[in-house]
Parts: structure tokens; C-alpha cells; sequence
């Protein structure tokens, strides 16, 4: 019997929310050949404002982490919650809200990562770019964006 990855990030305490719907015109995912391509994911209302002024950096860590949990959600919905048909998480781009000398965010997207390698394993070992914005939308303190590989 498949592993489910709802029941993976259960058995770590998180419970996986409902993929988002797009704030915009735009899709949340897309896929191209085996590649799924994860627009932008934010944390819940809550995770708001800019690190190095309003938020602390553990405060972000868990910000990238939430948000995190919303990119797997959309990851387990295209591969039918089989934890299996993920092959690997390619890559991450995790964007930190930012003071203009806050020089922290790979500290703040060890939240992301951290979850992608706790809920895939070896599979969610990834190539990674943390960068700092002045402003994300919905003044969000982290935004984290994905491409992962799927089995066909």
C-alpha cells in the first residue's frame, strides 16, 4: 500500500492543508513533463511584515515552513498523495521579507528545506535560493516557490 504524504507530514505533527487557490491570473501549478512547477505559496494570515524590522528570525522559520507546507499540499494533490511519485524537489527559491541589512534569509528558508528533506527524505534534498525582497504580496514574510520532479 502507497505511503500518502498527508499521512508523512502527519506523522510529524503538521496536518496538510488545502491547496490554495491563485490569488490572480495565474495557475498554482504546472506541468511540464515530469516537472511541477509550484507558483508562490504564503503562509497563513499571521505571517506577516519584514524580517529584521517586525518579524524575529525564528518567527520566519516557521513562516518558510507554513508556507512550505502549502507548496507539499499542492505537490501531494498532483501526485495523487503518493509519496512514492515524487522523485525529487529540483529546486526551491524561498523569498524573505527584508530590512534593507537583514542578511539572515538562508536561516529563514532552513524552514522550507528542512520540511521538504523531513516529509521526502532523500528525494527533498534540493538546490535552494533564499532572496531577500523589500515587499512580498499580501505583506507576507515568506513566499517559497518549488520544482519538483514527478514519476509519469
Amino acid at each position: 500500500m502507497p505511503i500518502s504524504i498527508a499521512g508523512k507530514v502527519q506523522s510529524l505533527g503538521l496536518t496538510l492543508p488545502q491547496p490554495s487557490s491563485p490569488a490572480a491570473n495565474y495557475v498554482s501549478t504546472t506541468r511540464v513533463g515530469p516537472l511541477l512547477f509550484v507558483a508562490g505559496q504564503i503562509a497563513p494570515a499571521g505571517a506577516q511584515g519584514r524580517l529584521g524590522d517586525q518579524v524575529a528570525v525564528e518567527d520566519g522559520v516557521r513562516a518558510a515552513q507554513a508556507a512550505a507546507l502549502n507548496v507539499i499540499a499542492h505537490v501531494a494533490k498532483a501526485a495523487g498523495d503518493d509519496l512514492a511519485k515524487v522523485r525529487q524537489v529540483a529546486k526551491l527559491t524561498v523569498f524573505v521579507a527584508s530590512a534593507p541589512d537583514f542578511t539572515q534569509q538562508p536561516l529563514v528558508a532552513n524552514g522550507a528545506s528542512d520540511l521538504m528533506v523531513a516529509v521526502f527524505g532523500e528525494a527533498g534534498r534540493h538546490a535552494r535560493s533564499a532572496v531577500g525582497a523589500a515587499a512580498l504580496p499580501r505583506g507576507a514574510a515568506v513566499e517559497v516557490e518549488a520544482i519538483i520532479e514527478l514519476a509519469e
